[in-house]
């Protein structure tokens, strides 16, 4: 004897598919902003090596005062690189806890329709 009558099924696989279809939005979503944060990140991750070589070539042109400007430019972008790739493994997380929270959300509809 099953718990649910055939209206509740009706009721509670609409919502299924409803929560499914949310769900599935959200997860491409995350999906696109991560692959774009990634594909900027990637592209421009080499930014502060190529900075910091700049910076050498113009080690003997310039007054310390100068010099000490661009180190302390080159360690700041060096933690914006730092934050940007915490930002991509965090969208990176993100998007796998939507999926698993996704997946356990359709196996407990499942479990009631089939208890």
């Amino acid at each position: 004897m099953g718990l649910f009558n055939a209206h509740e099924k009706k009721v509670i696989t609409e919502l299924r598919k409803k929560s499914e279809a949310i769900s599935n939005d959200i997860s491409k979503e995350i999906n696109e902003r991560f692959e774009d944060l990634k594909t900027d990140y990637e592209e421009n991750k080499i930014v502060v090596k190529e900075f910091n070589e700049f910076v050498g070539e113009l080690e003997n042109k310039l007054s310390a005062q100068d010099l000490e400007k661009l180190h302390s430019f080159s360690t700041r972008l060096y933690k914006v690189k730092r934050c940007a790739k915490k930002g991509v493994e965090a969208m990176r997380e993100l998007a796998r806890d939507q999926k698993k929270a996704t997946n356990e959300t359709l196996r407990e509809y499942q479990e009631y329709l089939h208890a």
